[in-house]
């Protein structure tokens, strides 16, 4: 007759239990303290933890001036006129930034950020969701409600793929909820897609529904909750230069203009693209080589 035994019996003895609470008694205090949740007013910048459902403050945002993005300029005046717009109190649309990897799309926000808010006193909160983040959008918006000041909401490389179901949770905030968007919260987000999904899963959904219609048109139909899209193309040679020359003429580079040229060029050949990330990649190593600092 089969009898199951336990190789790991129930554990009855005191001084065992006692040991292994000062174990576990070790190890909370070996952990660090979760930060206090931060509060709207503590700063301009701040990030979303959704384990914890509180902001965190950004003291030193990692950010770009305005004025040394190049290449860029419609989209740098539309999202700018819009953001202004916002901190007015005024309409505005939530926007998406859409287009080839290292060409300025998270930069241009967080510049944008920094402009309006030089020009309006600190009005604007910049808040930060990472793309995992997206079911947790009700809670983070039920906090920003309580607020009156300004908030952009800000997601970097937003997508969704295969059964990831999330997209459902920005399409009501953005337009179709019971709530809605609350007034003083507007929404930008950056994707190298411009309907957020990839192609083969869009023919996917078309070759096998019965509807093939419908069955897109609900992930589809997430990107037209943006009144605002901006395509981000990659640069010519001319505009590489120009943003290189920028950032060269801004922090003191001491190099000739052919031999800078000519440097960059190599330096966009043996990374097989031209576009504002490579443009800073090859600055950085410039700046290194001169032994200069980037301040």
């Amino acid at each position: 007759m089969w009898r199951r035994t336990d190789s790991h019996p129930p554990m009855t003895d005191p001084s065992q239990r006692a040991h292994l609470s000062r174990i576990v008694e070790a190890l909370e205090r070996l952990a660090p303290p979760t930060p206090p949740a931060a509060a709207l007013d503590d700063g301009d910048a701040f990030i979303w933890h959704a384990d914890g459902r509180r902001l965190e403050l950004v003291a030193d945002v990692n950010r770009v001036e305005l004025d040394l993005l190049r290449g860029i300029d419609r989209q740098r005046d539309q999202l700018l006129e819009n953001t202004r717009r916002f901190a007015r109190g005024l309409p505005a649309n939530n926007a998406l930034l859409w287009g080839a990897r290292g060409t300025g799309k998270s930069s241009i926000v967080k510049a944008v950020h920094a402009a309006v808010n030089g020009e309006t006193g600190g009005r604007l909160a910049l808040v930060e969701i990472h793309r995992e983040d997206i079911p947790t959008l009700p809670a983070l918006l039920g906090l920003l409600r309580k607020s009156d000041r300004p908030c952009i909401l800000f997601c970097d490389d937003l997508s969704f793929d295969g059964q990831d179901a999330s997209y459902k949770s920005l399409k009501a905030v953005l337009e179709g909820g019971i709530e809605g968007r609350p007034a003083n919260v507007i929404f930008y987000a950056t994707s190298n897609r411009r309907h957020l999904m990839p192609r083969d899963m869009i023919e996917n959904e078309r070759s096998t529904a019965i509807a093939p219609s419908e069955a897109v048109e609900e992930k589809v139909s997430l990107s037209d909750r943006f009144g605002l899209w901006l395509g981000f193309h990659a640069c010519d040679q001319e505009t590489y230069f120009q943003i290189i020359e920028g950032y060269a003429g801004r922090y003191g580079l001491d190099i000739g203009k052919d031999a800078l040229r000519a440097e960059a060029r190599e330096w966009a050949v043996t990374r097989g693209s031209r576009s504002g990330r490579v443009a800073w990649q090859f600055v950085q190593d410039l700046a290194g080589r001169l032994g200069k600092r980037l301040d």
